[in-house]
């Protein structure tokens, strides 16, 4: 077990939710799955109660904790893109499997959890700061999925 895991918490469907990750992002898996051992608050004996797996390298847990507490902007994964083609998949699989599009390269997946989908060269604009950062993240206010090919322009001026 890892030293650090965050804790992501669910209604219900975190098993659901993991293997969806596992399946749309390189370097994520599903590793255990734990059935509650009684009755509690939201759920009976034998429910899948936690969910061990990881979402691009980083360690999670998922736990089904009912519909007390939900997902917000506050917390996100970041997923570096290198490309349109990639920023395109990740994009396009959240959004298309029940999820919503925000602004700025953000989107939520159909349990809420928000996602920034961020091509490297945004990031990369943004870190050589003056008139680059300030064309790249102008041009970064009026999109929703991040356009690879403007954002390159923007940083050409």
């Amino acid at each position: 077990m890892a030293k650090n895991t965050i804790c992501l918490w669910y209604d219900k469907d975190a098993e659901a939710a993991a293997r969806f990750y596992a399946g749309v992002f390189p370097d994520s898996a599903v590793h255990a799955v734990h059935r509650a051992p009684g009755d509690y608050p939201s759920g009976k004996e034998g429910d899948v109660l936690t969910v061990d797996f990881t979402v691009a390298g980083i360690s999670c847990i998922g736990l089904n904790g009912g519909p007390i507490f939900k997902h917000n902007e506050a917390f996100s994964f970041q997923i570096a893109t290198d490309d349109q083609e990639e920023t395109d998949r990740y994009w396009n699989a959240i959004v298309g499997n029940g999820g919503q599009e925000s602004a700025c390269g953000w989107c939520k997946d159909r349990w809420g959890v928000s996602w920034q989908i961020t091509p490297r060269v945004l990031t990369e604009a943004m870190a050589a700061g003056g008139a680059e950062a300030k064309r790249a993240f102008e041009a970064m206010l009026d999109m929703r999925k991040i356009d690879v090919a403007a954002i390159e322009a923007a940083r050409r001026g």
